[in-house]
């Protein structure tokens, strides 16, 4: 009787863990796409909530705040992207090979979650103590320092132009995100449409790429 009773309760915990995990994912889903159609400052729990087929306070009862929801998002988005590119720099590509594949998925990346940069840049800049930081401080990305490393053994042995390490670092992330920061203005000037602007970030994977190589090719 004990046991069938203990088994009882294992079931139906199972079940309700599996439920809070679909209602969330659900929320997760509803709030990504609220994200890219409105923006991080256009995009409203209510929202969300719809979207996601609940109501606002059980939105809240799972997030306290879009805020809460976005990191989340990111540490979900990052937890995907690091990975790849700690696989690029042990792989035994060249230097200008692992910029490729570096720039590519990154667009990649952002081309999914465009809203993502300008709202890291935003939240960090406002409050630098917010769980982003912290996920980088836990995370300590080490593939930075490997490519760090790399360029300097590039450097040593005479095949690439002279450069500090972190100033191209910081050149091929600033080339890549960039147009997802300025994104509004980009279409207004160009008069590109969405896909029109899809278009142009798929070329910058080429482009972008080809641009920091020939910037360093001797």
């Amino acid at each position: 009787m004990i046991l069938l009773v203990l088994l009882t309760n294992w079931l139906n915990n199972m079940v309700k863990k599996g439920k809070d995990r679909s209602t969330e994912e659900r929320i997760l889903d509803a709030a990504r796409q609220v994200f890219l159609e409105r923006g991080m400052d256009g995009a409203r729990m209510q929202d969300i909530a719809d979207k996601a087929g609940i109501n606002k306070a059980m939105l809240h009862y799972y997030f306290r705040s879009k805020e809460k929801l976005f990191e989340v998002i990111f540490k979900e988005t990052a937890g995907k992207l690091f990975p790849r590119f700690e696989m690029i720099m042990d792989s035994d590509l060249n230097l200008f090979e692992k910029i490729r594949a570096i720039v590519s998925n990154y667009i990649d990346v952002m081309i999914q979650n465009p809203y993502l940069p300008l709202f890291v840049m935003n939240e960090v800049n406002k409050n630098p103590e917010i769980g982003i930081i912290n996920f980088f401080e836990l995370q300590k990305p080490v593939f930075i320092q490997k490519f760090i490393r790399e360029v300097q053994k590039n450097l040593e042995d005479g095949s690439i132009a002279p450069i500090n390490p972190v100033h191209l670092l910081m050149n091929m992330f600033s080339m890549c995100v960039f147009p997802f920061i300025a994104k509004p203005m980009i279409r207004m000037l160009s008069g590109a449409n969405e896909a029109q602007y899809k278009n142009l970030m798929d070329q910058r994977k080429v482009l972008v790429a080809e641009f920091i190589i020939n910037s360093i090719r001797k």
